[in-house]
This record gives structure tokens, C-alpha cells and sequence, in this order.
């Protein structure tokens, strides 16, 4: 679960730290003061997409830290290096103002991905854009396979749907008219025409480079290496450096043995000796290796320019124009033995659809099955949340087009309902309210988090649009929910923060010409306090005062009454 979050410079909040407890955990307060801006920081610690706008004006960065307690067994950090069966896990991402982040997981640093995949396993938050995905029958498909833990079945499909498509997509390309078909051919010919008469050998291009750069500059190094060989070798006239190195050499090993500086010295001559004699050999070594013909510049020039114009129609370098040559050549044999090769393809795409259809028929009845088990689950979820007369169904319908299926499979998925007696089913987003909506969406979120090992739940103000009985109804099904997971909730209804076990108030104000948002964990009479305001507003009476202690005392038995 979620102890600790510890926020630094996130828009209004300056610093603060929020320790959670198990159980239900509420933030109340204005419009404005701040709330979102505490389950926007959850959102960046957990590695969600955020922006460098969350940062507090005037601040260089912003860091979110939170610590996670009761760790269940993760393959994340076994998958990452990170020591299992730890007691507490430490999260922090810094945000910078040029855009940079800094993510740790116990101190070591990670990606943002990393830091992703990680959160996803840790914690989940529903905010009241979720109650609009209920809208989109698109989304229902995911909801359904999510409840049936479809989705090894859905990965078996969509490999074997992607072999078909690879076929399909071959045979399309060899399907041609007769005068395409023809033109394709002659382009190809003169293509590979072109390219064998070339004649290229891999590498040769730098090697041609290289040459051309010694022919340029022939004159000149012939010059160098001779003038040195004079300098190094002498002549028959002239000593050169190696013989006076020598004389030296000689002259100071007869007297060597008076000194040790004279013997250091002539070691040091002989070593000089030795150097020069090398260096003599090895330019009179390059003297003879240099072979330059009158018209070999003209050549090397004639076949670079060769390469730079069949370079500009078919690759960067000579490998790349024989690769793309060997792939003229395939394309060519297979227009020219297209007929078979299509005959042989016709077979292959059969056999291929075949078992994408068997692997989609084993798909589509583990849906089916799950379907029934879901409408189940959801209908008593939803006579908790006082819709005791609502019909809840998912329909199926095959896939439209050609092929009869798509990636996700051969069934088209949409949830149906019925919200009172004697009403037809209806596509949800045709008949369901705003508080239908939220509370069918809570129905679906409870049901779908039992199946999983996520520990905390974030609620941001799903219950929009739910009053009076209803929202009574909701504040009862999150206090279960709270009894098997940590509920952190965003709420105004006063119902629900009466079902609190922790309840922090957001309040907002000024200090110093700048906004400050603030958190406070309330006792039994702040809560009191909280309530009547959210009954009643800003102005609080006895009476508000004594609705909300009615409600608190209401929430504390049926707490009791269900341990």
C-alpha cells in the first residue's frame, strides 16, 4: 500500500507530506484548493505522462517521492535486479524545468518506462475520464478480456493473425495486370543490367578514395620520401645523418669505459643509430612501392564517378547497391514465376486463416463465458450501488469485412443495459446518466480489481453525478472495496468521507503574495467540521454540525456491523 507521499514544488503545493493509512482514506475540499494536484503527483511518481507545468512557478525542479509498504511479490524486481520480499519500496521521480527526469526505485536510478511498469503493479487510479471510456464501445472489448484474463488466448490469435496478413499482404504484391507486370520486369532488368556490368566489389569504394588521394599528391610525395632518404642515406659526395650518427657513435664508444656518463652516452647513440638505419630502410622500402602510371589518376577518377552515379539510384555505399542488386533479382523471379509462386501462396494463406479462425473461435468462447460471469458479478455490484432493478448484458456480433476478423479478433463487443423494469437493452452510452455512469463504471473497476494482486486503488472523483441514496450506496460498496485493498478517494459527497478510516482536508490561501495549498490529517471533530461544510457550504450551523455527526455516527455502525 501507499504510506507515504512526499511532494516538493508541484504546482500550489511548496512541500508536503501525506502519510496514508490502510484501509479508506479521503481528501476533501474546495474546487480548486488542490486535490487533483495531489493524484496528479501520484500520477508522476508512478511514472504516468506528466508535464514540466506541474513544476511550481519560480522552482528549478519538483520531486515526488512515495513509499510503498506490504510489498507483494513483484516479477518487476526480480526482472530488474531489484532484492524480493522487502518490506518497504522507495519511488522518486525529480522533474526539471528543461524537461529532464530523474527516476529511482530505492535509490537506483531507472527510466521513466521502468518506472512505469513498476506503478502499474503497485497502484491504480480511476479518475472521471474512466466513466467516459463506458462510452466508447471500443473500449468494452478490453474490459471484457481484462475480467476473462483473456489475453494469452488473444496473443495466440494475434500471432496466428498476423501470419495471414504477412501472406496476404505478399500475394498483394505480386498481384499485377499484365502491362504493369511487363513494365516492372524491363525495370528491373535494366536495373540489374546495370548494376552486374558495374562490376563492384564491397569496399572498394573507400579503397578508390584512398587511392586517388595518393595519385593527387604523387609528385609531392615522391619528392618528400627521396629528400629524406638523401638526408637519412647521404650520397657519394655527401654523408648523411645515419653515417654521422655512426661516426659519432664510434668516436665516443672508444672512450665509453672512462666514464659512466660517456657510457650512457654511447648507449644513447647506438639507440639513435639503430632509429635512423630503420628509418632509412623504411623509406627506401616506400620509394620502391611507389608505382604510378601516367593514366591511372584518370581511372580511379572515371570509376569514382561511376560509383557516385549508381550510388544516387541505388545505395550510399557498394554494399548497399549489392544488396539492393540480389533484391532486384529475387523480386524479378518472383514476378517471372509469380503463377506458381501465387498458387503456392493461395495454399499457405488458407492453411493461415484456418488457424487464425481456430485460434479466434477458442478467443471468442472464452469471451462468451467470461461475458456471462461478468454480468453476473456486475448486476450485484450494481443492486449494491441501489440499481437493484438494472440489466446488465454484453452483446457480440461477428466482425464486419472481408476477412470476417481484425487484431482483436472475430467479435465486435459492446455492453448493453437496462436501468428499469420493462426498458428494451440499450448500448450504454445510448440510455446510461451521468450517475449510472459512474456507478457502473465503480461496479466494473471493483469487479476487475479482485482478480489482480494491486494492492491500492485511486478513486478522483468518480462520483459525479451520484447523490442522496445512491451516493449513500457508494460510500458503502468503496468501504468493502477498503476492507480487502488500500482506497485512496477524492471525493465532495459527504456520504463517502464519512466512511473515511483517514480523512485529509486540501485547503488553499496566501502567504507572502503566493498561493499555498495545505494538508491536514482531520480527528473525529475536524471531520465533523469537513462534513457540515460539504453539506451545507461555508457557513456552518449547529444543525449542519449535528446532520454531520448523524452521519458520522451512521457510518461508524455500519462499520461496525460489518467487521
Amino acid at each position: 500500500m501507499l504510506s507515504l507521499l512526499h511532494i516538493e514544488n508541484i504546482a500550489l503545493i511548496q512541500s508536503a507530506d501525506i502519510r496514508f493509512g490502510p484501509g479508506f482514506n479521503v481528501l476533501t475540499g474546495e474546487t480548486g484548493a488542490g486535490k487533483s494536484i495531489i493524484i496528479d503527483s501520484i500520477g508522476a511518481v508512478l511514472g504516468e505522462r506528466t508535464s514540466r507545468e506541474l513544476i511550481r512557478t519560480g522552482a528549478k525542479s519538483a520531486l515526488v517521492t512515495a513509499v510503498f509498504t506490504q510489498i507483494p511479490p513483484l516479477a518487476w524486481l526480480e526482472e530488474n535486479g531489484f532484492p524480493a520480499g522487502e518490506e518497504e519500496l522507495l519511488l522518486q521521480r525529480e522533474l526539471q524545468g528543461d524537461g529532464r527526469n530523474v527516476c529511482r526505485v530505492d535509490g537506483r536510478l531507472v527510466t521513466v518506462a521502468q518506472l512505469r511498469e513498476l506503478g502499474r503493479q503497485l497502484l491504480n487510479i480511476h479518475g472521471q475520464h474512466d466513466g467516459q471510456q463506458l462510452l466508447d464501445p471500443a473500449s468494452h472489448l478490453g474490459y471484457l478480456d481484462q475480467f476473462g484474463r483473456c489475453q494469452p488466448l488473444l496473443v495466440e490469435y494475434q500471432a496466428a493473425y498476423s501470419q495471414w496478413r504477412a501472406i496476404r499482404r505478399q500475394m498483394d504484391g505480386l498481384q499485377m495486370d499484365e502491362a504493369e507486370r511487363s513494365r516492372r520486369v524491363d525495370t528491373l532488368n535494366y536495373q540489374i543490367q546495370e548494376l552486374e556490368r558495374a562490376n563492384l566489389k564491397p569496399g572498394e569504394d573507400e579503397e578508390l578514395s584512398a587511392r586517388r588521394q595518393l595519385l593527387r599528391s604523387a609528385g609531392r610525395l615522391m619528392e618528400a620520401v627521396r629528400s629524406a632518404q638523401f638526408a637519412l642515406s647521404g650520397d657519394e659526395d655527401r654523408a648523411g645523418a645515419c653515417g654521422l650518427i655512426a661516426d659519432a657513435e664510434g668516436e665516443i664508444q672508444g672512450v665509453a669505459s672512462i666514464s659512466s656518463e660517456l657510457s650512457q652516452l654511447s648507449e644513447k647513440l647506438t639507440a639513435l643509430r639503430c632509429a635512423a638505419d630503420d628509418a632509412a630502410d623504411n623509406l627506401r622500402e616506400l620509394d620502391r612501392t611507389f608505382d604510378f602510371s601516367p593514366g591511372e589518376l584518370d581511372q580511379v577518377e572515371e570509376r569514382l564517378d561511376l560509383l557516385y552515379r549508381l550510388r544516387k539510384k541505388y545505395g550510399s555505399t557498394v554494399e548497399e547497391m549489392l544488396s539492393y542488386l540480389e533484391q532486384c533479382r529475387r523480386e524479378l523471379d518472383q514476378i517471372q514465376y509469380a503463377d506458381d509462386t501465387l498458387e503456392r501462396l493461395e495454399k499457405e494463406l488458407e492453411k493461415a486463416r484456418k488457424e487464425a479462425v481456430r485460434r479466434g473461435e477458442a478467443l471468442s468462447k472464452a469471451r462468451r463465458e467470461a461475458a456471462k460471469a461478468l454480468q453476473e458479478r456486475v448486476q450485484k455490484e450494481l443492486r449494491d450501488l441501489d440499481m437493484p432493478k438494472v440489466r446488465f448484458q454484453t452483446e457480440f456480433s461477428p466482425k464486419g469485412g472481408e476477412a470476417g476478423m481484425d487484431e482483436t479478433g472475430l467479435d465486435e463487443v459492446q455492453f448493453l443495459m437496462s436501468a428499469n423494469v420493462g426498458e428494451a437493452l440499450k448500448p450504454i452510452q445510448k440510455v446510461a446518466s451521468g450517475g449510472e455512469l459512474a456507478r457502473i463504471m465503480l461496479a466494473l473497476k471493483n469487479v476487475l480489481a479482485e482478480g489482480d494482486e494491486i494492492g491500492s486503488l485511486v478513486f478522483d472523483e468518480v462520483d459525479t453525478g451520484v447523490s442522496g441514496r445512491a451516493a449513500q450506496k457508494v460510500a458503502e460498496k468503496m468501504a468493502q472495496v477498503a476492507r480487502r485493498k488500500q482506497v485512496l478517494c477524492v471525493t465532495h459527497l459527504p456520504q463517502i468521507a464519512a466512511m473515511a478510516d483517514a480523512h485529509f482536508s486540501v485547503q488553499k490561501g496566501e502567504k507572502g503574495g503566493r498561493t499555498y495549498t495545505h494538508l491536514e490529517r482531520l480527528d473525529r471533530a475536524g471531520c465533523r467540521e469537513e462534513l457540515a461544510r460539504l453539506i451545507g457550504g461555508a457557513s456552518i450551523t449547529p444543525a449542519l454540525l449535528e446532520s454531520a455527526e448523524e452521519l458520522l455516527g451512521q457510518a461508524e455502525a455500519w462499520k461496525t456491523a460489518h467487521e
